[in-house]
């Protein structure tokens, strides 16, 4: 088993859809970035990149690349998952903290799980999201962008039952 962390954060910018976890969350202004600018999920393909030892969101899909122009992030997710399965690993399960002042995130986690959960090829239980204040301190405080933490555990593949579930001799109960 392994483990890997990733970060990531933007700042609003007028005019752009907000994007996060895959899902669309209307009323706000979107974030910038090469891609569709979906912070959550680019922090998890750093934390499963990381995990896998085999770099970072940029080192496979460049923001000076005109292919991942306005990209769909679970696209890049897609795509990162068919890396890290060539190399005969599989995503265990995800942990994910979002801080922001604006948007709320909690109206949107379930439809931010389920989406996970089917580009990951994971169930629900072990997608974790959950929003966290600033509490009025420094850029995020102030609303001008979010941030976010996220950390996966991946293991190979031969360690997991037809079930999903961890297999023996992984050292889980």
């Amino acid at each position: 088993m392994r483990v890997g962390t990733g970060y990531d954060s933007h700042c609003f910018e007028e005019g752009r859809r907000l994007v996060l976890g895959g899902v669309h969350i209307p009323g706000h202004p979107g974030l910038s970035g090469h891609s569709d600018g979906d912070a959550i999920t680019h922090a998890v393909i750093d934390a499963i990149l990381g995990a896998a030892a085999m770099g970072n969101i940029g080192s496979h899909f460049p923001p000076d690349d005109e292919t991942w122009k306005g990209a769909d992030s679970m696209d890049l997710l897609e795509r990162t998952r068919q890396i890290l399965e060539y190399e005969g690993f599989r995503v265990v399960n995800i942990d994910v903290t979002v801080i922001c002042e604006k948007p709320k995130i909690a109206p949107h986690l379930d439809a931010m799980k389920k989406r996970f959960g089917e580009v990951l090829q994971l169930t629900s239980d072990r997608v974790s999201i959950k929003g966290k204040s600033n509490e009025g301190l420094g850029w995020i405080g102030s609303g001008e962008g979010l941030a976010v933490h996220s950390v996966a555990l991946i293991d190979r593949s031969s360690n997991f039952l037809d079930s999903g579930s961890i297999g023996e001799g992984s050292g889980a109960p």
